[in-house]
């Protein structure tokens, strides 16, 4: 699956739907617990569907967390 259409949120996007502030969402981005994607002025972005799985409570997203492959 191509990726390269997929939407991606801002920092404000991501924290409206887990309820914190965006300096949180940035926390968990320079942390590894999210991953985020650098727009060519330096801004974070984050794909959605890594972020509905972080919602959804899935594991593996950001760094690699040792999947049972």
């Amino acid at each position: 699956m191509d990726g390269s259409n997929e939407r991606l949120l801002t920092p404000g996007e991501v924290a409206a739907l887990f309820r914190v502030d965006p300096k949180t969402v940035t926390r968990w981005a320079a942390s590894g617990r999210i991953s985020s994607i650098r727009t060519p002025g330096g801004h974070r972005r984050f794909r959605e569907s890594e972020v509905r799985a972080l919602l959804r409570g899935e594991a593996g997203t950001g760094q690699d967390q040792g999947s049972s492959d």
